[in-house]
């Protein structure tokens, strides 16, 4: 069996990282049993001025759930997803998730993420950050998270915005645990 996967669009600036996550996704299937992508009421908005498109023009196939569609399979630990990333991720919403407030299908499914112990995979995109900032994410590490803030590497000499992005999104799918074909430091 497959991974189960939900991935989570926020307001936050950075829609580049979830279109080019959801891109590779789509485009390399093996292993994924189900991928499910819920926006936050502002995501739809930012990814449209981001990224010049809306996220029915993307063209992208994975059934996307609404913001309080609390009837979604990953509101419940029973439906047995393993993965969820937030990408990006507001400092709002990591503020809830690390305060236990789940006001909405986003923060009820990292919550159940934490409690059934699954991997939840949270993708920053804020500078700089503020002390409450760093205190909601170590808290939310100590809880099991990993927090990986969306800071591009440069080492593998990126070429354009695009190979930038991927230096980000190839780490989260190392994160999940899934292959992919990014730079490998000290390989060829």
């Amino acid at each position: 069996m497959g991974k189960k996967i939900v991935v989570a669009v926020t307001g936050a600036s950075g829609s580049v990282y979830a279109r080019r996550l959801l891109q590779k996704l789509e485009a390399s299937p093996a292993g994924i049993e189900t991928c499910s992508v819920v926006f936050s009421k502002n995501a739809r908005d930012i990814w449209a001025f981001e990224l010049k498109e809306t996220v029915e023009e993307t063209g992208l196939t994975f059934q996307v759930f609404g913001p309080n569609d609390f009837f979604a399979p990953f509101a419940s630990g029973s439906a047995g997803y393993d993965t969820m990333i937030i990408i990006p991720c507001s400092m709002g919403t990591l503020g809830r998730i690390a305060g236990g407030i789940s006001d909405d299908l986003i923060t009820r499914a990292a919550d159940v993420m934490l409690k059934e112990r699954g991997r939840l995979i949270v993708v920053p995109r804020e500078t700089p950050y503020n002390l409450i900032h760093l205190r909601n994410m170590v808290t939310l590490t100590e809880a099991g998270a990993i927090v990986m803030p969306a800071t591009p590497s440069f080492y593998s000499l990126p070429a354009n915005v695009e190979e930038v992005v991927d230096t980000v999104v190839n780490r989260v799918l190392d994160l999940m645990g899934m292959e992919q074909n990014g730079f490998r430091w000290g390989e060829k």
